[in-house]
């Protein structure tokens, strides 16, 4: 396992999985690739008016930001100025998503290779977690876009955005399935992972 840098942005470890490489840390950023600050966003009316970039902790609760990283909105997703650090990083596409998973066996089971074994962050039983892949999965759960600020499924599922926005992939606690789905609009804050390009 190697380390990916960005100046004082960004220090993540990175691994090798078939010809693809992956951040095997949720991102946790708080600017652009140009040094533009994304806002933190805590009330729940404005962030379910946004139509631009933003970020919050899960239950705006910083202690999950040190485990899970930042949930941000698909706007930031999509901002031209870049969530992936320098040096040759991106957010993954869908068909990037759909590689890896091919490579591991297939949505069948993907999940279960791509999950932190164990329940000290997923809820039991955690199917099918070896982690063999090493992407090192955490279940950091999503912000809802609702009025009232819900949050739901930490410790029982990841969510993470494609570079398509409204795509996302999810991991569950309770199978080895690697699901994907474009059922969220661009308000709702989930977890982002990086690939090189």
């Amino acid at each position: 396992m190697s380390t990916i840098t960005g100046g004082s942005r960004f220090s993540y470890p990175f691994i090798t999985i078939g010809t693809q490489i992956w951040s095997t840390k949720n991102l946790d950023v708080s600017t652009y690739r140009n040094g533009d600050p994304i806002p933190q966003v805590t009330d729940p009316i404005q962030w379910l008016n946004l139509t631009t970039g933003a970020w919050c902790y899960y239950n705006n609760d910083p202690a999950n930001g040190a485990i899970y990283g930042k949930l941000y909105n698909g706007y930031a997703v999509t901002d031209s100025r870049g969530l992936a650090p320098q040096g040759g990083w991106h957010i993954p596409t869908l068909t990037e998503w759909n590689t890896l998973s091919t490579y591991l066996g297939g949505d069948a089971i993907a999940g279960g290779k791509m999950k932190e074994t164990g329940t000290t962050h997923w809820n039991s039983p955690n199917t099918g977690a070896t982690n063999s892949s090493g992407f090192t999965g955490l279940p950091g759960g999503i912000n809802l876009n609702t009025e009232g600020g819900e949050f739901d499924e930490i410790n029982i599922g990841g969510y993470w955005w494609t570079s398509d926005r409204n795509n996302f992939i999810t991991l569950q606690y309770d199978d080895s399935y690697r699901g994907s789905n474009n059922g969220f609009g661009s308000n709702f804050g989930l977890s982002v992972r990086l690939i090189k390009n």
